[in-house]
């Protein structure tokens, strides 16, 4: 028998969607065209791989002892053709779905852009939610070519590296009625926290260091991105406390300004993790370089 190949991406997208639609949109096909190919897909494997429900699609026993198969056929083509090209960074067209945290998005993705602007006009990103966990982000089937942010129990098919380790400042408003230089662990405690609260396990961070440094934090608001953190310390006599790549951002807010937190909050690890099948592309082994290349520039600076 004589398998369609180009099926095979089409299954992934779906396991992985969820969706017919969204896996339309993932892959740039028209909703009919992927209603057709899941008809294909149905033939070629004698089973309904998928069926519907109210809020989706819902693989089928077949379909979940088919996925790690898969997942692997396509991976060692990957690295079969891909390690085979050449990458002229000048010229070429490309598309990386990368899945950043909200502190990534935030503090190094416009960096990672204006040197792609630089040195690769034709290199473009795309970027999806980071989410609960890493299998949420497409990383660990290999469809998203890079996660970036704090790596939790990677699996055995991602490669993990190290970027940096980052500090933590608070910030308040220009004109805070308390704060002129350092802030006392008394006014830390005493004053109004606005919180950004990461995903699922990825809360531990700050949390953590508070616990071992017994500093208690009284939280009036907690937000989903950095973005809102400016706006809400602008307008109330709150504090922040943030990553020091944000605080630096902040920096040249006119109604802002950054101070040190009462203790040392110590440090959490930036990391970047990719599937093993990328580890011969050309294309993904010089966006490495250079996301790596920016994050040590910012780091340093």
């Amino acid at each position: 028998m004589r398998y369609d190949l180009n099926l095979l991406p089409i299954f992934v997208a779906l396991m992985e969607e969820r969706s017919v639609t969204r896996a339309a949109e993932r892959l740039g096909m028209t909703q009919p065209a992927m209603s057709n190919a899941l008809g294909r897909l149905r033939a070629m494997m004698q089973d309904q791989l998928f069926v519907r429900e109210r809020y989706g699609i819902q693989p089928t026993p077949v379909a979940l002892d088919l996925a790690p198969g898969i997942a692997e056929a396509l991976a060692a083509l990957d690295d079969a053709v891909l390690g085979q090209q050449e990458f002229d960074p000048a010229t070429a067209e490309r598309l990386f779905t990368i899945a950043p945290n909200g502190y990534v998005e935030y503090a190094m993705v416009p960096a990672i852009v204006a040197r792609l602007g630089e040195v690769a006009p034709g290199i473009k990103l795309r970027l999806t939610p980071y989410g609960n966990d890493l299998a949420d982000t497409g990383v660990v089937s290999g469809t998203t070519a890079l996660v970036m942010g704090r790596i939790v129990d990677p699996p055995d098919n991602l490669v993990v590296q190290h970027l940096m380790d980052e500090r933590l400042g608070c910030v308040v408003r220009s004109e805070h009625p308390e704060i002129s230089g350092r802030i006392t662990r008394e006014q830390f405690e005493r004053l109004k926290h606005v919180n950004v609260m990461p995903p699922g396990r990825l809360r531990a961070g700050l949390f953590q260091a508070l616990a071992q440094q017994r500093l208690k934090r009284e939280v009036a608001i907690s937000v989903t991105t950095f973005f809102a953190v400016a706006e809400m310390i602008a307008v109330t006599d709150h504090i922040g406390t943030l990553p020091r790549l944000i605080c630096r951002r902040l920096e040249a807010d006119a109604r802002l300004k950054i101070v040190r937190p009462p203790v040392d909050l110590g440090t959490f690890p930036v990391d970047m993790a990719w599937h093993v099948r990328y580890r011969h592309d050309p294309a993904h082994r010089w966006l490495r370089q250079l996301i790596g290349d920016v994050v040590r520039s910012l780091a340093g600076g």
